[in-house]
């Protein structure tokens, strides 16, 4: 499945499209020293068919293209980064100890 993820900010979330049907999106918030991300959704008709994933996947690429850093209080996007740790590097600094010790205890 294509899916194609762009960043609307004036909606503060990034979003995923199957086509031209919006598919699912990650929210956030944007902070002087990271970008919050706090809630993921994925429609119904796409769930288990990788959008979550891609989502994930594109949001996360485009903040490290920005050179941003990212707080995951959203749940989904922190089991993302636990199972694709080559994304933890974009945890910002003083947050990685607590996200280290939540994911020891997964």
């Amino acid at each position: 499945m294509d899916v194609k993820v762009i960043d609307n900010p004036e909606a503060s979330r990034y979003e995923a499209y199957v086509g031209v049907e919006l598919a699912g999106f990650a929210a956030y918030s944007v902070r002087p020293d990271a970008i919050v991300f706090t809630h993921t959704e994925v429609d119904d008709a796409f769930e288990g068919k990788g959008v979550g994933s891609a989502l994930a996947r594109g949001a996360l690429t485009d903040v490290r293209h920005r050179q941003a850093a990212i707080v995951p209080l959203c749940p989904f996007i922190a089991s993302f980064i636990r199972k694709h740790p080559e994304f933890a590097d974009l945890i910002a600094e003083q947050y990685r100890d607590e996200f280290d010790a939540a994911t020891a205890g997964q």
